[in-house]
Protein backbone atom coordinates (compact mmCIF):
# COMPACT_ATOMS: atom_id res chain seq x y z
CA UNK A 1 0.00 0.00 0.00
CA UNK A 2 1.02 3.71 -0.74
CA UNK A 3 -0.15 6.89 -0.26
CA UNK A 4 -2.74 7.23 -3.33
CA UNK A 5 -0.89 10.17 -5.57
CA UNK A 6 -3.37 10.42 -8.33
CA UNK A 7 -1.82 13.62 -9.77
CA UNK A 8 0.88 16.16 -8.80
CA UNK A 9 2.07 19.88 -9.36
CA UNK A 10 4.70 20.96 -11.78
CA UNK A 11 7.73 23.35 -10.09
CA UNK A 12 8.88 25.66 -12.38
CA UNK A 13 12.28 26.34 -12.01
CA UNK A 14 12.18 29.90 -10.82
CA UNK A 15 10.29 28.83 -7.92
CA UNK A 16 13.45 26.70 -6.39
CA UNK A 17 15.02 29.10 -3.95
CA UNK A 18 11.92 30.41 -2.73
CA UNK A 19 10.56 26.96 -1.79
CA UNK A 20 14.29 26.02 -0.49
CA UNK A 21 13.97 29.08 1.61
CA UNK A 22 10.19 28.56 2.79
CA UNK A 23 11.18 24.46 3.82
CA UNK A 24 14.30 25.69 5.67
CA UNK A 25 11.88 28.44 7.66
CA UNK A 26 9.13 26.02 8.36
CA UNK A 27 6.67 27.86 6.48
CA UNK A 28 4.83 30.73 7.59
CA UNK A 29 2.00 31.17 10.62
CA UNK A 30 4.03 27.80 11.89
CA UNK A 31 1.96 27.12 14.84
CA UNK A 32 2.58 23.24 15.80
CA UNK A 33 6.55 24.06 15.22
CA UNK A 34 6.26 26.43 17.73
CA UNK A 35 4.58 24.51 20.54
CA UNK A 36 6.25 21.83 22.92
CA UNK A 37 3.85 19.33 23.88
CA UNK A 38 3.63 16.68 26.41
CA UNK A 39 0.62 13.94 26.26
CA UNK A 40 -0.88 11.36 28.88
CA UNK A 41 -0.19 8.61 26.87
CA UNK A 42 1.48 5.51 27.04
CA UNK A 43 5.47 5.50 25.39
CA UNK A 44 4.56 2.49 23.91
CA UNK A 45 0.67 3.53 22.66
CA UNK A 46 -0.03 2.29 19.88
CA UNK A 47 -3.88 2.26 18.86
CA UNK A 48 -4.42 5.04 16.89
CA UNK A 49 -7.90 5.51 18.78
CA UNK A 50 -6.21 6.46 22.00
CA UNK A 51 -5.21 9.67 20.09
CA UNK A 52 -8.89 11.07 19.63
CA UNK A 53 -8.74 12.34 23.12
CA UNK A 54 -5.63 14.37 23.23
CA UNK A 55 -5.89 15.45 19.44
CA UNK A 56 -9.46 15.86 18.24
CA UNK A 57 -8.85 17.90 15.25
CA UNK A 58 -6.15 16.09 14.20
CA UNK A 59 -7.61 13.13 14.73
CA UNK A 60 -10.63 14.21 12.81
CA UNK A 61 -8.46 14.87 9.89
CA UNK A 62 -6.67 11.15 9.93
CA UNK A 63 -10.28 10.07 9.48
CA UNK A 64 -10.50 11.33 6.10
CA UNK A 65 -7.98 8.14 5.30
CA UNK A 66 -11.37 6.03 5.59
CA UNK A 67 -12.86 7.84 2.66
CA UNK A 68 -14.14 6.41 0.14
CA UNK A 69 -14.14 3.44 1.78
CA UNK A 70 -14.84 1.03 -1.36
CA UNK A 71 -13.48 -2.02 -2.06
CA UNK A 72 -9.62 -2.06 -3.61
CA UNK A 73 -9.97 -1.44 -7.18
CA UNK A 74 -7.76 -4.20 -9.45
CA UNK A 75 -5.26 -2.60 -11.36
CA UNK A 76 -5.53 -5.21 -14.14
CA UNK A 77 -8.32 -3.18 -16.03
CA UNK A 78 -7.44 -2.51 -19.95
CA UNK A 79 -7.16 1.54 -18.99
CA UNK A 80 -4.55 0.53 -15.97
CA UNK A 81 -2.00 -2.14 -16.09
CA UNK A 82 -3.95 -5.10 -17.85
CA UNK A 83 -0.32 -6.60 -19.02
CA UNK A 84 0.36 -7.31 -15.49
CA UNK A 85 -0.98 -10.86 -15.18
CA UNK A 86 1.56 -11.83 -17.68
CA UNK A 87 4.77 -10.04 -16.45
CA UNK A 88 4.15 -11.37 -12.74
CA UNK A 89 2.80 -14.60 -13.60
CA UNK A 90 4.22 -17.75 -11.97
CA UNK A 91 4.44 -14.42 -8.66
CA UNK A 92 1.57 -13.36 -6.45
CA UNK A 93 1.17 -10.10 -7.85
CA UNK A 94 -0.53 -12.42 -11.01
CA UNK A 95 -3.22 -13.10 -8.28
CA UNK A 96 -3.90 -9.72 -7.00
CA UNK A 97 -2.27 -6.13 -7.80
CA UNK A 98 -5.09 -3.20 -6.47
CA UNK A 99 -4.57 0.46 -6.55
CA UNK A 100 -4.11 2.02 -3.54
CA UNK A 101 -6.40 2.91 -0.50
CA UNK A 102 -6.18 5.34 2.33
CA UNK A 103 -3.33 4.49 4.71
CA UNK A 104 -5.91 3.69 7.20
CA UNK A 105 -7.13 0.12 5.01
CA UNK A 106 -3.37 -0.94 5.02
CA UNK A 107 -3.79 -3.97 7.46
CA UNK A 108 -7.15 -4.87 6.47
CA UNK A 109 -5.60 -5.13 2.73
CA UNK A 110 -2.45 -6.55 3.90
CA UNK A 111 -4.16 -9.55 5.60
CA UNK A 112 -7.20 -10.09 2.64
CA UNK A 113 -5.22 -9.77 -0.42
CA UNK A 114 -4.89 -12.77 -2.74
CA UNK A 115 -0.86 -13.00 -2.85
CA UNK A 116 -0.37 -13.34 0.65
CA UNK A 117 -0.22 -17.17 1.69
CA UNK A 118 0.46 -19.58 4.04
CA UNK A 119 4.22 -18.97 3.05
CA UNK A 120 4.08 -15.20 3.50
CA UNK A 121 6.62 -13.65 6.51
CA UNK A 122 6.62 -11.21 9.08
CA UNK A 123 8.31 -8.58 7.05
CA UNK A 124 5.41 -8.95 4.70
CA UNK A 125 3.86 -6.56 7.94
CA UNK A 126 6.72 -4.05 8.29
CA UNK A 127 4.93 -0.99 6.80
CA UNK A 128 1.13 -2.14 7.95
CA UNK A 129 0.31 -1.55 11.25
CA UNK A 130 1.87 0.96 14.05
CA UNK A 131 1.97 -2.44 15.71
CA UNK A 132 5.38 -3.44 14.14
CA UNK A 133 8.08 -1.48 16.44
CA UNK A 134 6.05 -3.36 19.32
CA UNK A 135 6.36 -6.56 17.46
CA UNK A 136 10.42 -6.05 16.95
CA UNK A 137 11.15 -5.13 20.66
CA UNK A 138 9.31 -8.84 21.55
CA UNK A 139 10.34 -10.93 18.80
CA UNK A 140 13.63 -9.42 17.93
CA UNK A 141 15.22 -10.64 14.30
CA UNK A 142 13.20 -13.83 14.88
CA UNK A 143 9.91 -10.98 13.52
CA UNK A 144 11.26 -10.79 10.45
CA UNK A 145 10.96 -14.72 9.00
CA UNK A 146 7.83 -15.25 11.27
CA UNK A 147 4.79 -16.87 9.47
CA UNK A 148 2.55 -13.55 8.79
CA UNK A 149 -0.73 -15.97 9.45
CA UNK A 150 -0.17 -18.25 12.33
CA UNK A 151 2.37 -15.93 14.33
CA UNK A 152 2.30 -12.31 13.40
CA UNK A 153 -1.06 -11.61 12.57
CA UNK A 154 -3.15 -13.35 16.22
CA UNK A 155 -0.15 -10.79 17.90
CA UNK A 156 -1.14 -7.71 15.93
CA UNK A 157 -4.95 -8.68 16.51
CA UNK A 158 -4.28 -9.01 20.26
CA UNK A 159 -2.39 -5.88 20.51
CA UNK A 160 -5.65 -3.63 18.58
CA UNK A 161 -8.10 -4.99 20.95
CA UNK A 162 -8.02 -2.20 23.12
CA UNK A 163 -9.38 0.20 19.79
CA UNK A 164 -13.15 1.03 20.56
CA UNK A 165 -13.09 3.41 18.19
CA UNK A 166 -16.08 2.64 15.65
CA UNK A 167 -15.40 5.28 12.75
CA UNK A 168 -11.94 3.10 12.08
CA UNK A 169 -13.44 0.03 11.01
CA UNK A 170 -12.50 -3.71 12.22
CA UNK A 171 -8.36 -3.21 11.67
CA UNK A 172 -8.12 0.63 11.63
CA UNK A 173 -6.90 1.48 15.08
CA UNK A 174 -3.67 -0.76 14.56
CA UNK A 175 -3.17 0.33 10.91
CA UNK A 176 -0.45 2.78 9.78
CA UNK A 177 -1.20 5.66 11.89
CA UNK A 178 0.18 8.47 15.12
CA UNK A 179 2.38 5.89 16.37
CA UNK A 180 4.76 5.24 13.00
CA UNK A 181 5.45 9.01 12.86
CA UNK A 182 4.80 10.24 16.68
CA UNK A 183 6.44 10.15 20.02
CA UNK A 184 3.41 9.30 22.16
CA UNK A 185 4.05 11.04 24.62
CA UNK A 186 6.07 14.51 22.97
CA UNK A 187 4.79 14.33 19.57
CA UNK A 188 8.06 14.58 17.72
CA UNK A 189 8.54 12.96 14.30
CA UNK A 190 10.78 9.95 15.00
CA UNK A 191 11.54 7.13 12.82
CA UNK A 192 9.88 3.63 13.88
CA UNK A 193 11.07 1.52 11.01
CA UNK A 194 15.19 0.12 11.80
CA UNK A 195 15.08 -0.73 7.63
CA UNK A 196 15.38 2.79 7.04
CA UNK A 197 17.81 4.23 9.57
CA UNK A 198 20.59 1.48 8.72
CA UNK A 199 20.55 1.78 4.89
CA UNK A 200 20.84 5.73 5.62
CA UNK A 201 23.64 4.84 8.32
CA UNK A 202 25.14 2.81 5.32
CA UNK A 203 24.93 5.85 3.27
CA UNK A 204 26.69 8.02 5.56
CA UNK A 205 23.67 9.58 7.11
CA UNK A 206 22.97 10.22 10.59
CA UNK A 207 19.18 10.48 11.09
CA UNK A 208 19.44 11.44 14.75
CA UNK A 209 20.59 15.00 13.29
CA UNK A 210 18.20 15.40 10.97
CA UNK A 211 16.31 18.75 10.87
CA UNK A 212 12.53 19.16 10.86
CA UNK A 213 12.38 19.50 7.83
CA UNK A 214 14.08 16.45 6.60
CA UNK A 215 12.07 14.26 9.41
CA UNK A 216 9.28 15.66 7.32
CA UNK A 217 9.86 13.24 4.70
CA UNK A 218 12.01 10.44 6.88
CA UNK A 219 8.75 9.60 8.57
CA UNK A 220 6.57 8.94 5.01
CA UNK A 221 10.43 7.38 3.48
CA UNK A 222 10.60 4.34 6.20
CA UNK A 223 7.68 2.74 4.05
CA UNK A 224 7.77 4.84 0.71
CA UNK A 225 10.52 2.79 -0.17
CA UNK A 226 12.09 -0.14 -2.67
CA UNK A 227 13.27 -2.88 -0.58
CA UNK A 228 13.83 -6.61 -0.61
CA UNK A 229 13.68 -9.46 2.26
CA UNK A 230 17.30 -10.14 2.70
CA UNK A 231 18.04 -14.45 2.77
CA UNK A 232 19.69 -14.94 5.88
CA UNK A 233 17.01 -13.68 8.39
CA UNK A 234 14.60 -12.41 5.90
CA UNK A 235 14.99 -8.89 7.36
CA UNK A 236 13.80 -5.55 5.13
CA UNK A 237 16.47 -4.05 3.64
CA UNK A 238 16.82 -1.12 1.08
CA UNK A 239 19.36 -1.09 -2.06
CA UNK A 240 20.68 2.03 -1.40
CA UNK A 241 24.30 1.48 -0.99
CA UNK A 242 25.51 2.68 -4.56
CA UNK A 243 22.83 5.54 -5.55
CA UNK A 244 19.06 6.22 -4.95
CA UNK A 245 18.80 5.99 -8.91
CA UNK A 246 17.25 3.05 -10.60
CA UNK A 247 20.69 2.24 -11.81
CA UNK A 248 22.11 2.64 -8.70
CA UNK A 249 19.41 0.33 -7.26
CA UNK A 250 19.66 -2.39 -9.86
CA UNK A 251 23.75 -2.45 -9.68
CA UNK A 252 22.83 -3.22 -5.93
CA UNK A 253 20.75 -6.17 -6.88
CA UNK A 254 23.09 -7.63 -9.56
CA UNK A 255 25.59 -7.54 -6.94
CA UNK A 256 26.11 -6.57 -3.27
CA UNK A 257 22.72 -8.54 -3.12
CA UNK A 258 23.84 -11.36 -4.84
CA UNK A 259 26.80 -11.77 -2.98
CA UNK A 260 24.47 -12.11 0.17
CA UNK A 261 22.59 -14.96 -1.49
CA UNK A 262 19.51 -13.07 -3.04
CA UNK A 263 19.57 -13.63 -6.77
CA UNK A 264 15.48 -13.43 -7.64
CA UNK A 265 12.34 -13.15 -6.28
CA UNK A 266 10.81 -15.31 -8.57
CA UNK A 267 11.36 -17.47 -11.92
CA UNK A 268 9.04 -16.38 -14.59
CA UNK A 269 7.02 -19.22 -15.97
CA UNK A 270 6.63 -17.69 -19.25
CA UNK A 271 10.08 -17.02 -20.12
CA UNK A 272 12.07 -18.62 -17.41
CA UNK A 273 13.84 -15.53 -16.29
CA UNK A 274 14.85 -15.01 -12.56
CA UNK A 275 13.08 -12.01 -11.64
CA UNK A 276 13.03 -9.29 -9.19
CA UNK A 277 10.04 -7.33 -7.58
CA UNK A 278 10.51 -3.19 -7.68
CA UNK A 279 8.09 -1.67 -5.03
CA UNK A 280 7.30 1.55 -4.31
CA UNK A 281 10.31 3.89 -4.57
CA UNK A 282 8.85 7.11 -4.14
CA UNK A 283 11.48 8.91 -1.50
CA UNK A 284 14.13 7.62 -3.92
CA UNK A 285 12.59 8.84 -6.94
CA UNK A 286 11.52 12.40 -5.47
CA UNK A 287 15.15 12.56 -3.52
CA UNK A 288 16.40 13.41 -7.61
CA UNK A 289 13.08 15.18 -8.89
CA UNK A 290 12.59 18.63 -8.94
CA UNK A 291 10.79 18.87 -5.51
CA UNK A 292 13.16 17.13 -3.89
CA UNK A 293 16.42 19.22 -4.89
CA UNK A 294 14.95 22.00 -3.82
CA UNK A 295 14.25 20.85 -0.23
CA UNK A 296 10.22 20.31 -0.57
CA UNK A 297 9.50 17.59 2.18
CA UNK A 298 6.83 15.19 1.56
CA UNK A 299 5.06 16.59 4.27
CA UNK A 300 4.76 19.91 2.33
CA UNK A 301 2.25 18.43 -0.70
CA UNK A 302 0.56 15.94 0.58
CA UNK A 303 0.37 16.89 4.17
CA UNK A 304 -0.82 21.14 3.81
CA UNK A 305 -1.75 22.60 6.51
CA UNK A 306 -5.69 23.52 7.29
CA UNK A 307 -7.87 24.99 9.59
CA UNK A 308 -9.83 22.14 10.53
CA UNK A 309 -12.07 23.91 13.19
CA UNK A 310 -11.92 27.24 11.48
CA UNK A 311 -9.71 28.62 14.25
CA UNK A 312 -6.23 26.35 14.67
CA UNK A 313 -3.82 25.74 11.78
CA UNK A 314 -3.00 22.04 11.55
CA UNK A 315 -0.89 19.98 9.41
CA UNK A 316 -3.91 17.75 7.18
CA UNK A 317 -3.45 14.04 8.56
CA UNK A 318 -5.32 13.03 5.34
CA UNK A 319 -2.86 11.63 3.30
CA UNK A 320 -4.00 12.22 -0.23
CA UNK A 321 -2.88 13.71 -4.14
CA UNK A 322 -2.01 17.37 -3.85
CA UNK A 323 -4.75 18.00 -6.50
CA UNK A 324 -7.50 16.92 -4.09
CA UNK A 325 -6.10 20.70 -2.49
CA UNK A 326 -4.32 22.35 -5.09
CA UNK A 327 -5.15 25.34 -3.12
CA UNK A 328 -3.37 24.79 0.01
CA UNK A 329 -0.75 22.37 -1.65
CA UNK A 330 0.62 23.90 -5.01
CA UNK A 331 -0.66 27.13 -4.79
CA UNK A 332 0.99 28.20 -1.67
CA UNK A 333 4.14 27.75 -3.96
CA UNK A 334 3.12 28.27 -7.50
CA UNK A 335 0.72 31.17 -6.67
CA UNK A 336 1.23 32.83 -9.89
CA UNK A 337 -0.61 29.74 -11.20
CA UNK A 338 -4.48 29.21 -11.90
CA UNK A 339 -5.84 26.02 -10.48
CA UNK A 340 -6.70 25.11 -13.93
CA UNK A 341 -3.22 26.09 -14.98
CA UNK A 342 -1.38 23.68 -12.17
CA UNK A 343 -4.01 20.34 -12.68
CA UNK A 344 -3.29 20.93 -16.98
CA UNK A 345 0.41 20.86 -16.44
CA UNK A 346 0.20 17.51 -14.38
CA UNK A 347 -2.42 15.50 -16.70
CA UNK A 348 0.29 16.74 -19.32
CA UNK A 349 2.76 15.11 -17.69
CA UNK A 350 1.12 12.25 -16.52
CA UNK A 351 -0.51 11.58 -19.73
CA UNK A 352 2.39 11.19 -21.36
CA UNK A 353 4.19 8.84 -18.63
CA UNK A 354 1.13 6.37 -18.33
CA UNK A 355 1.53 6.18 -22.44
CA UNK A 356 4.83 5.72 -22.12
CA UNK A 357 4.95 3.30 -19.51
CA UNK A 358 2.15 1.17 -21.64
CA UNK A 359 4.36 1.09 -24.55
CA UNK A 360 7.08 -0.20 -22.03
CA UNK A 361 5.40 -2.92 -20.58
CA UNK A 362 4.51 -4.15 -24.12
CA UNK A 363 7.83 -4.78 -25.02
CA UNK A 364 8.30 -6.29 -22.01
CA UNK A 365 5.58 -8.96 -22.44
CA UNK A 366 7.12 -9.71 -26.32
CA UNK A 367 10.48 -10.19 -24.99
CA UNK A 368 8.96 -13.58 -22.49
CA UNK A 369 7.01 -14.38 -25.45
CA UNK A 370 10.05 -14.75 -27.67
CA UNK A 371 12.32 -16.43 -24.99
CA UNK A 372 9.37 -19.22 -23.99
CA UNK A 373 9.67 -19.99 -27.96
CA UNK A 374 13.35 -20.18 -27.81
CA UNK A 375 12.69 -22.82 -25.06
CA UNK A 376 10.10 -24.66 -26.96
CA UNK A 377 11.91 -24.52 -30.42
CA UNK A 378 15.26 -26.05 -28.75
CA UNK A 379 17.85 -22.66 -28.88
CA UNK A 380 21.29 -22.66 -27.46
CA UNK A 381 21.08 -22.48 -23.58
CA UNK A 382 23.44 -19.62 -23.57
CA UNK A 383 21.65 -17.26 -25.79
CA UNK A 384 18.45 -18.24 -23.75
CA UNK A 385 20.13 -17.71 -20.46
CA UNK A 386 21.30 -14.50 -22.32
CA UNK A 387 18.07 -12.83 -23.29
CA UNK A 388 16.18 -14.19 -19.85
CA UNK A 389 19.06 -11.31 -18.53
CA UNK A 390 18.10 -8.55 -20.60
CA UNK A 391 14.25 -9.84 -19.66
CA UNK A 392 14.92 -9.24 -15.51
CA UNK A 393 17.09 -5.93 -16.61
CA UNK A 394 14.18 -4.64 -18.68
CA UNK A 395 11.26 -5.41 -16.73
CA UNK A 396 12.70 -4.26 -13.37
CA UNK A 397 13.20 -0.42 -14.74
CA UNK A 398 9.75 0.29 -15.78
CA UNK A 399 8.25 -1.95 -12.62
CA UNK A 400 10.74 0.47 -10.46
CA UNK A 401 8.34 3.10 -12.57
CA UNK A 402 4.83 1.56 -12.09
CA UNK A 403 5.31 0.71 -8.59
CA UNK A 404 5.88 4.38 -8.01
CA UNK A 405 3.25 6.19 -6.82
CA UNK A 406 3.33 9.39 -8.49
CA UNK A 407 2.57 8.04 -12.28
CA UNK A 408 6.38 9.74 -12.80
CA UNK A 409 5.50 13.54 -11.40
CA UNK A 410 7.85 12.87 -8.43
CA UNK A 411 10.77 12.71 -11.32
CA UNK A 412 9.44 12.99 -14.67
CA UNK A 413 12.83 12.92 -16.29
CA UNK A 414 14.19 9.77 -13.89
CA UNK A 415 10.86 8.13 -14.91
CA UNK A 416 11.63 8.36 -18.91
CA UNK A 417 15.25 7.17 -18.41
CA UNK A 418 14.26 4.02 -16.60
CA UNK A 419 11.78 3.54 -19.55
CA UNK A 420 14.30 4.23 -22.04
CA UNK A 421 16.67 1.89 -20.08
CA UNK A 422 13.79 -0.76 -20.48
CA UNK A 423 12.92 -0.77 -23.43
CA UNK A 424 16.45 -1.28 -24.46
CA UNK A 425 16.49 -4.40 -22.46
CA UNK A 426 13.57 -5.82 -23.66
CA UNK A 427 14.14 -5.13 -27.49
CA UNK A 428 17.96 -6.71 -26.98
CA UNK A 429 16.23 -9.89 -25.77
CA UNK A 430 13.71 -9.71 -28.56
CA UNK A 431 16.77 -9.42 -31.04
CA UNK A 432 18.39 -12.17 -29.14
CA UNK A 433 15.75 -14.44 -30.14
CA UNK A 434 14.64 -13.65 -33.27
CA UNK A 435 18.45 -14.17 -34.57
CA UNK A 436 18.37 -17.75 -32.63
CA UNK A 437 14.68 -18.58 -33.85
CA UNK A 438 15.52 -17.48 -37.89
CA UNK A 439 18.55 -20.21 -36.88
CA UNK A 440 15.88 -22.37 -36.14
CA UNK A 441 13.48 -21.93 -39.31
CA UNK A 442 10.80 -20.75 -36.83
CA UNK A 443 7.97 -18.72 -38.12
CA UNK A 444 7.98 -15.48 -36.55
CA UNK A 445 4.85 -14.22 -38.40
CA UNK A 446 3.10 -17.25 -36.79
CA UNK A 447 5.03 -16.37 -33.16
CA UNK A 448 3.53 -12.32 -33.13
CA UNK A 449 0.20 -13.85 -34.44
CA UNK A 450 0.04 -16.09 -31.31
CA UNK A 451 1.25 -13.45 -29.35
CA UNK A 452 -0.96 -10.81 -30.05
CA UNK A 453 -3.62 -13.95 -29.65
CA UNK A 454 -2.76 -14.82 -26.41
CA UNK A 455 -2.74 -11.23 -24.82
CA UNK A 456 -6.26 -10.84 -26.46
CA UNK A 457 -7.29 -13.34 -23.68
CA UNK A 458 -6.11 -12.23 -20.63
CA UNK A 459 -7.78 -9.10 -21.23
CA UNK A 460 -10.69 -10.45 -22.45
CA UNK A 461 -11.22 -12.18 -19.31
CA UNK A 462 -13.09 -10.32 -16.96
CA UNK A 463 -12.66 -11.83 -13.70
CA UNK A 464 -9.43 -9.91 -12.62
CA UNK A 465 -8.04 -12.96 -10.40
CA UNK A 466 -8.81 -15.40 -13.72
CA UNK A 467 -6.91 -13.63 -16.18
CA UNK A 468 -3.43 -14.80 -15.29
CA UNK A 469 -4.82 -18.57 -16.43
CA UNK A 470 -4.75 -17.01 -20.00
CA UNK A 471 -1.05 -16.12 -19.78
CA UNK A 472 -0.28 -19.63 -21.26
CA UNK A 473 -1.69 -22.12 -23.95
CA UNK A 474 -0.42 -24.78 -25.82
CA UNK A 475 1.62 -22.58 -27.99
CA UNK A 476 3.05 -20.84 -25.16
CA UNK A 477 3.31 -23.73 -22.67
CA UNK A 478 4.60 -23.16 -18.68
CA UNK A 479 8.38 -23.69 -19.11
CA UNK A 480 8.69 -24.74 -15.34
CA UNK A 481 6.70 -27.65 -16.10
CA UNK A 482 8.32 -28.78 -19.30
CA UNK A 483 9.66 -32.04 -18.73
CA UNK A 484 7.80 -33.05 -15.57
Amino acid sequence: MGISMKKFVFLPLSALLIIAVMAACGGPDDQESEERVTTNLSPDEILNSAFKDEFPVHYESYLKNMEPSDAPTSKFVEEIEPNLPILFHNYGFMLEYNKTRGHTYALEDAMNIARINDDSIGSCMTCKSTAVPKLLDEMGDDYWGANFKEEIVPRVMAYGEGGEAEELGEHGHVSIGCADCHDPVTMDLRITRPSFTNAMDRMGVDVTEASKNDMRTYVCAQCHVEYYFEPENQKVTFPWDNGLKPEDMFEYKENQAIEQGFDYDWVHSISGAPMIKAQHPEFELWSYGPHGKADVSCADCHMPYERSDGKNKITSHHWTSPMDNVERSCQSCHGDKSVQDLVDRVDEIQDRHIEAMHETQEHSVRSHYYVNRMITAGAQEERIEEAQHYIRKGQWFWDIIAAENSDGFHNPQGGADAMRTSSDASNKAIQIAIAELTRLGVDLEELEREIEKVVDDVYSEEDPFKKHEHATNDFFPNVLELGN
